[in-house]
């Protein structure tokens, strides 16, 4: 996953971070990925927690998404 951004040119710094759904609290396999410059910020750093607060996995995400339906 992405976060953030990444001029071009510029080096990718990959995090291992853990990641639970906040619906069913099953953890989230993966990495954050993000622009050298840009993950030494306090942006960087406020834009991660607020993925972590909201963060839905695949399964909790379509079940939100069909009870709108």
């Amino acid at each position: 996953m992405i976060l953030g951004k990444i001029e071009k040119d510029e080096k990718r710094v990959k995090f291992n971070v853990p990641i639970f759904c906040t619906d069913c609290n099953k953890s989230v396999p993966g990495r954050i990925i993000s622009g050298e410059k840009y993950s030494q910020t306090r942006e960087f750093k406020t834009e991660l927690e607020h993925f972590k607060k909201n963060y839905l996995c695949g399964i909790c995400r379509d079940k939100k998404r069909r009870q709108k339906n």
